[in-house]
């Protein structure tokens, strides 16, 4: 990590590991900008707590205050409010002169925000010398507009609306161009009153990626909330990758769970104790607890412990071993039943092959610390193939039923085994089973009844049912039949193909939801596979659905993309029997999910299975008045781990309470919300129809621009000709145009049905880490990227600077790439120099080059290893199993290939699907035309 150049008072420095720069800050505004402050200052910034000219401060005041809702001071500090011209800008006094003009500003608010042309984005990156063609824009004059804003909010400090309870900024859309890289700054700050924690921890609250809310300030009515239009939610991911460098979750292991008598919640940094530490007072209900008798006593050392030292008290995320009571049966072992399609378009397809290789060469990675794991291979086409592997031998035989209608294993023993025991059966058996049906030219799938015959295998015990099939089910329970037609691909009737076909799917996730059987589904058909239908087993057994569209084992990219994710799935550490609860403070209750889960009653989530790095999305509605200073939202897995042991993972989030409409806004987290977006839009497109979701999405954005123009700008409910919004919000249209514009919700007559539903499926489960790329792609250009780019820095290696998603920055003689966290396209333009193409794809010339999927060569020069580290690190940064394809695009290569890779460039023009600038226009007629 570099050491920043020397920082002006005021200023601190915070390194970004994912764009291995420093963000600089402002520790009197909190406001970040990526330049150097000596170089582009913020713009001038009127304090907190600064004076009116010539008024002393009062005693006991202090400058560096936390900065909270006017009236909410008293709550929290426990002294009087200062009155309103105690925290008058200086400006103020001076009595400039107001002028005139159209900028807009906050009433109520003190003038920091700067007026828009403070608050445009500085430049996407800073002027690289000795790069081809390299425009970049240019920084504006930050201090130039300052004492314009002064004069323009002089008339509001003479009515009295001068306080500044919140550091507040309003940013015009139309004058500013979005920079990607605001996408991976922080979410708004959480500001909790002093002392809301029993311990100092910086641990105490929830990092973003286990939980994040929309709003990080709650409001104290629903009312409010209901004004503001923004939705209050929560995004879980309860179970995420622990990478290198990530602090792993500790673990209560005593055994001793404090939990409250009434609301049941578990002990955590925001309780208080009372009664001289024998007793503690609830933060959800405010119950009063006796503290558990051992709750300090230290039984590792057999001696009095340090209350204080204990996890539940330091940090937000703790995971409690579980006592027998949190019991109904013992720990269940690791389960995997294998489902194979072995017809003849598997077979061929080399899925079988590669498959069994997979599982083959991840045995020694499936959990198994305490050699219970148990593992059973179905194989199935038109009849189903069972697997008689007995403890201790390496032959193994085949049993095969052909009746569908009444599904039975053909014996009670040697089917479901013991992986330790039976390991030589198994290998010889994985070893066999591509060349047993390698002349199979048998057409149709009984995958209905290869599901049935799974689930009566493990359903006493609860597991993974792995399906891997190259065809559409047409035989036996849940057949079904191709009905994608492509008249009605665009139309209104186009949301019945993403609707399920068969009740089938439905029914037996159900089934297997109640019986701990988690469905996971690998799809590999070359035609239609109806995933719509399909995917309702993981969708309602928290699985995940795995697409690998017209798979060839032959081309190396496919078999080694899909054994990166199989492998993956197979070896993570996975937990089985999982339940959910969400419990909040007083007021407020979980009324909306949204997820690959059950809902078992009003607010309990069944999860046969809690697979690493999914993601759950959970409205919560305010039903009373909150009078708490802050509020704690405490999500409760109890689960059994991969190794055996029954365990309770409790993520805790507090948030503040607000009644100021400002703090609301500027709290605003736009990633969380966006997630929430998609989650609701794909419901929709199901529910209702496509064109309703692409509606819904709109619509709400609308609203809230509608409400913050109405209630936060000086323009009110007149016609304005600014876009106005806070400014961390500023990035929300640009992610919404990219739900807009993504193939699973974009007006389209040439979208696949099963793409589309893939994609929601998708939509509905990554974390906000990988969704935010597959909404909005990444974009780099490489043949000019700075010197120390692809390159090993402090934190691994150093990235380009995104780029705009506008075809804009293309350029005919450039190499970029575009990325989306599932597909990496590398764009070479036509007039490519043959130096390029030489160094990087090992040509002669850009003539030579072939579009489509590619390994890219690894070459003895610098610039081929910096764009290889480059693809290599796009690859294994985020969390999750997906491991993108690499596409060569030509610039004027096949046409489907080409547009599918300007597709991600979403503030382009495309089909009917506006640009970003056209969007926000219309956004603001709509905003315009509507009464507040």
């Amino acid at each position: 990590m570099e050491t920043p150049p020397n920082l002006p008072p005021g200023w601190a420095a915070q390194w970004d590991s994912t764009h291995q720069r420093h963000l600089f800050i402002e520790s009197a505004t909190g406001r970040s900008q990526w330049e150097h402050p000596a170089q582009f200052p913020a713009a001038p910034v009127a304090p907190i707590d600064a004076q009116p000219q010539g008024q002393p401060q009062p005693a006991g005041t202090s400058g560096k205050r936390r900065q909270y809702a006017t009236g909410q001071t008293q709550a929290y500090y426990g002294t009087p409010d200062t009155s309103g011209a105690q925290y008058a800008d200086a400006a103020y006094a001076a009595g400039q002169p107001a002028q005139a003009g159209g900028q807009l500003f906050t009433p109520g608010l003190l003038a920091e925000q700067g007026g828009f042309q403070a608050q445009q984005q500085a430049p996407y990156y800073a002027p690289q010398e000795g790069y081809a063609n390299g425009q970049y824009p240019q920084q504006p004059d930050p201090a130039a507009p300052a004492h314009q804003v002064n004069q323009m909010t002089n008339q509001f400090a003479q009515m009295g609306m001068g306080q500044k309870p919140f550091q507040f900024q309003t940013v015009n859309l139309l004058s500013m161009q979005p920079d990607p890289r605001d996408l991976h700054r922080p979410p708004p700050e959480i500001r909790l009153p002093p002392n809301a924690t029993v311990s100092p921890s910086p641990s105490a609250n929830a990092d973003p990626s286990y939980k994040r809310s929309t709003i990080n300030a709650v409001p104290t009515t629903s009312s409010l909330l209901n004004k503001s239009k923004v939705p209050f939610a929560l995004i879980i991911t309860p179970h995420r990758t622990l990478k290198e460098g990530d602090e792993a979750v500790p673990v209560v292991s005593d055994t001793v769970i404090a939990r409250c008598r009434r609301c049941r919640t578990y002990i955590n940094p925001y309780v208080q104790f009372i009664d001289g530490g024998n007793r503690w007072k609830c933060c959800m209900c405010s119950m009063s607890n006796e503290v558990p008798q051992l709750f300090d006593w230290d039984q590792a050392r057999n001696a009095p412990g340090d209350r204080w030292a204990r996890a539940e008290l330091n940090h937000s995320v703790v995971e409690f071993i579980a006592p027998t009571e949190y019991m109904v049966r013992p720990p269940q072992p690791p389960v995997y039943a294998f489902l194979i399609d072995v017809s003849h378009a598997a077979v061929q397809s080399g899925m079988v092959a590669t498959a069994t290789r997979t599982i083959l060469e991840s045995l020694d990675r499936i959990p198994n610390e305490d050699n219970r794991t148990k593992i059973a291979i179905i194989a199935f086409d038109v009849a189903l193939y069972f697997f008689s592997l007995a403890p201790g031998q390496t032959e193994t035989s085949m049993l095969v039923v052909s009746d569908l209608d009444d599904v039975f294993l053909p014996k009670p023993t040697d089917l479901l085994v013991n992986l330790t025991e039976s390991r030589g059966a198994i290998e010889a058996l994985l070893g066999r089973i591509s060349d047993m049906f390698q002349d199979s030219h048998t057409v149709g799938s009984a995958m209905g009844p290869a599901l049935q015959a799974g689930f009566k295998m493990i359903q006493s015990i609860g597991g993974k049912l792995m399906v891997l099939s190259a065809s559409l089910p047409t035989l036996g329970a849940g057949a079904l039949k191709s009905r994608e037609d492509p008249k009605i691909l665009g139309t209104s009737k186009e949301s019945s193909l993403l609707q399920a076909a068969s009740p089938f799917y439905k029914t037996f996730a159900i089934e297997c939801s109640r019986a701990q059987v988690s469905v996971d589904m690998f799809l590999f058909a070359s035609g239609y596979t109806d995933i719509a239908s399909l995917s309702c087993l993981p969708h309602y057994t928290s699985g995940q659905t795995y697409f690998y569209p017209a798979f060839n084992a032959a081309r190396s990219e496919d078999a080694l993309k899909f054994a990166h994710e199989f492998g993956t799935v197979l070896s993570s550490p996975i937990c089985f029997e999982a339940v959910m609860r969400v419990r909040a403070s007083k007021g407020l209750r979980m009324s909306e999910f949204h997820g690959n889960f059950f809902v078992r009653s009003t607010d309990l989530l069944a999860m046969p299975s809690v697979p690493v790095d999914q993601s759950y999305a959970i409205e919560v509605q305010i039903e009373e008045t909150i009078t708490a200073p802050f509020v704690v939202l405490q999500t409760a897995t109890l689960h059994t781990t991969a190794f055996g042991e029954r365990r309770i993972r409790v993520v805790n989030l507090a948030l503040p309470t607000t009644s100021s409409m400002s703090e609301l806004y500027s709290s605003v987290d736009e990633v969380a919300l966006a997630t929430l977006l998609a989650n609701k839009a794909v419901e929709r497109t199901i529910s209702h129809k496509l064109e309703d979701a692409r509606d819904a999405i709109t619509n709400k954005l609308i609203d809230i621009m509608t409400t913050y123009k109405g209630s936060m700008t000086a323009a009110g409910s007149g016609a304005s000709s600014q876009l106005a919004i806070s400014d961390n919000m500023k990035m929300l249209p640009l992610l919404c145009l990219g739900l807009l514009k993504h193939v699973g919700i974009r007006q389209s007559a040439q979208i696949p049905s099963d793409l589309r539903a893939y994609a929601e499926a998708l939509l509905t489960t990554l974390p906000s880490q990988l969704l935010v790329p597959f909404i909005h792609p990444t974009f780099y250009s490489l043949h000019n990227m700075p010197p120390e780019a692809g390159t090993v820095g402090e934190q691994g290696i150093i990235l380009p600077p995104p780029l705009p998603l506008t075809s804009e920055r293309l350029e005919r003689h450039g190499l970029f790439l575009i990325e989306d966290g599932q597909t990496i396209f590398l764009w070479v333009g036509r007039d490519a120099v043959p130096q390029l193409v030489q160094d990087v794809f090992n040509l002669p010339s850009y003539d030579q080059l072939r579009g489509g999927k590619i390994t890219l060569p690894l070459l003895d020069n610098p610039f081929s290893q910096r764009v290889n580290a480059i693809i290599a690190k796009t690859r294994e940064m985020r969390r999750g199993p997906y491991w993108p394809h690499l596409y060569v695009v030509k610039e004027d290569g096949e046409a489907p290939l080409r547009l599918w890779a300007l597709s991600g460039l979403i503030m382009d023009r495309a089909e009917q699907m506006p640009s970003y600038q056209q969007y926000l226009g219309q956004v603001r007629d709509k905003v315009n035309g509507s009464s507040y």
